[in-house]
């Protein structure tokens, strides 16, 4: 699988702690092996056909979409409050 980060994410990640980051990264593993792995919680998006999210903690969501089969990019990671921008 290949993954393509956003400027946006790339800006967000940076605003991350340092454990949150270590948090994502373990997160990012479990992703690569399957995108929906139980523990990642991953769902659409209320009120989205294709975007999605996953959990990397109670309070950190990344936000996702699938490019093609093999090709997934990472829209945006921040805490839970940036659904309420990705929902419609």
């Amino acid at each position: 699988m290949i993954i393509l980060y956003s400027e946006k994410f790339k800006k967000h990640y940076k605003c991350l702690t340092k454990s949150e980051k270590k948090q994502f990264e373990k997160k990012l593993a479990l992703f690569q092996e399957n995108p929906f792995y139980n523990s990642l919680r991953t769902k659409l998006i209320k009120g989205s056909k294709y975007l999605l999210e996953f959990s990397v903690n109670m309070d950190i969501r990344v936000i996702w979409r699938f490019k093609e089969d093999s090709i997934v990019v990472y829209l945006d990671i921040g805490h839970h409050d940036i659904l309420k921008e990705y929902q419609n």
